[in-house]
């Protein structure tokens, strides 16, 4: 009952009930990441290529597709990495979750959420007032 409410009143969670219906209808299923992401492959877009598309284990976010599926959602193979024996380049970072808004999240000196003051730069400048 849970995940019906979810479906229907969000989109940031898994899939809607309406990914969920054109997913069973048009629907093929390609593949699995190691995050538990499920991709699909199906119909054919205005350009003439296949559909693809992610439903998310869990919390909708973009950066958490691993290099090898980024690739094939994105046409820039037509093997899924499940059939290519894909390998991460050593220069390709895994997932970091975005950590804005959280404790880790970078703040330089002199911000509002930091004591200090800002280091002074070349596009600094002093105010005019009136009589200088």
């Amino acid at each position: 009952m849970w995940n019906l409410l979810v479906q229907t009143f969000t989109w940031w969670n898994s899939q809607t009930m309406g990914t969920r219906f054109a997913t069973w209808r048009l629907g093929k299923r390609v593949g699995e990441d190691e995050f538990g992401n499920v991709y699909y492959e199906g119909g054919t877009s205005s350009y003439g290529l296949p559909k693809r598309w992610v439903i998310y284990k869990g919390y909708a976010e973009a950066s958490a597709i691993p290099p090898g599926w980024h690739g094939w959602m994105h046409h820039r193979t037509d093997v899924p990495p499940t059939k290519d024996n894909y390998v991460a380049k050593e220069w390709q970072k895994p997932h970091r979750a975005n950590p804005t808004g959280s404790p880790q999240a970078y703040r330089p000196p002199g911000s509002l959420a930091v004591a200090g003051e800002r280091p002074r730069v070349t596009g600094d400048y002093d105010a005019w007032t009136p009589g200088n």
